[in-house]
């Protein structure tokens, strides 16, 4: 539904890295949470009144914090599409990723009040009156929760926002406790058998779960998280694309909401070359990369020395140490510096996973061994820290 409003609302609705569509598209998700989950509370608190009922109740004000959660989206994205300015230099993105930390924690908070009624309820049961009113309101809450849920997810995925997601999977859980409300209804219905303040426990844990959940996808991003494998992948076939580039390493990327993103990447370059070309097309890839990705990116150019023998057989020593060691690691940045008179330097990084079996030490001091051959002094390894999967 949101995509279908954005359609018709929006102008240059498909062009969803711009930060002004962006944030319609979370006014438009902000209004639809509103009304719907108002409407659901008023009918559901109606609902609860008359079958005396502890979950429907709890489901009523439930989807009255979501009311709330979807005013602290809409004002998170109508804040977070703010222009820079001198006190906030890059931006007010990450406001977008605060605001759907806040609808988290609302969530939480919720589950937590109704998870301490639903005991009072199983400690003290009282009667539920359920009827034909009661299963139509539920269902129709249903429905309505589950379109949200689409509608939030295929917006979530369209212009990337971590917000819009939150509100998808509160949503979908919404779904599961209003049908653990009607089935618990049901039975007591047909059976006379009062699980209501059970069925108010298991609704109130699935919602704190929820929260949780959806305050990771959250926290996340405001913490700093590696960027995807695909998105390496494209970055180095855009780079590598390039006549005269050798290679592409150490990728990082900052990230100060959505729409706001900082690129820096190291290339390989001849070092032959000449600096003013190469300076030229280091210009021509960070411009490609801006238009491609919507980003700032900025380039540290490596020189690699080629045809030199010296420097070919460290480096097919190197390799075939790393191979010994663990076929999976690989090195970088691999080349020997002249100091002082015949004094050389062997320099490289090595790329090594995150939680790595052996230490950096040992991968150090396994590696010098193979380097100390005629006239290299000295070894200088850094080792590069980076999620890889497979490893």
């Amino acid at each position: 539904m949101i995509c279908f409003l954005a359609k018709r609302l929006i102008e240059n609705y498909d062009q969803v890295q711009d930060p002004g569509v962006r944030q319609r598209y979370g006014i438009i998700s902000g209004a639809m949470g509103i009304a719907f989950n108002i409407f659901l509370f008023i009918i559901k608190l109606m609902a609860g009144i008359i079958s005396g009922s502890i979950s429907i109740l709890g489901d009523a004000f439930n989807n009255l914090s979501d009311a709330a959660s979807s005013i602290v989206t809409l004002i998170g994205f109508k804040l977070s599409g703010q222009e820079a300015d001198a006190e906030h230099p890059f931006g007010h993105g990450r406001l977008e990723y605060i605001a759907g930390l806040i609808v988290s924690l609302l969530i939480i908070l919720t589950g937590v009040e109704l998870f301490q009624q639903s005991l009072n309820r199983i400690l003290n049961p009282g009667e539920v009156d359920f009827n034909y009113y009661i299963a139509v309101i539920l269902i129709i809450s249903i429905l309505i929760k589950l379109i949200m849920f689409q509608s939030n997810l295929s917006a979530s995925k369209l212009i990337g926002s971590a917000t819009l997601k939150s509100v998808a999977v509160d949503s979908i859980s919404d779904v599961v406790t209003t049908s653990i409300v009607f089935i618990s209804a049901l039975i007591n219905f047909f059976f006379k058998f009062n699980i209501d303040g059970f069925a108010g426990v298991l609704v109130a844990v699935l919602i704190i779960k929820s929260g949780w959940d959806a305050a990771k996808d959250t926290i996340n991003p405001l913490l700093g998280e590696p960027p995807s494998k695909e998105f390496l992948r494209d970055v180095s076939e855009t780079v590598n694309s390039y006549d005269g580039v050798l290679g592409v390493h150490d990728i990082t990327i900052h990230n100060y909401g959505p729409t706001r993103i900082f690129m820096s990447l190291h290339v390989e370059v001849p070092s032959d070359r000449d600096l003013i070309s190469v300076h030229d097309m280091i210009d021509s890839i960070e411009n490609e990369l801006h238009q491609k990705y919507h980003c700032i990116a900025v380039i540290h150019m490596d020189p690699v020395v080629e045809g030199d023998a010296e420097t070919d057989e460290l480096k097919k020593k190197i390799s075939q140490a790393l191979s010994q060691l663990d076929p999976k690691l690989s090195f970088h940045d691999f080349r020997i510096t002249h100091c002082e008179g015949d004094k050389k330097t062997l320099k490289f990084d090595v790329v090594v996973p995150y939680d790595y079996a052996l230490s950096d030490t040992f991968i150090i001091d396994y590696l010098k061994r193979y380097s100390l051959i005629k006239g290299v002094m000295d070894c200088e390894i850094t080792i590069d820290k980076e999620k890889r999967e497979g490893i």
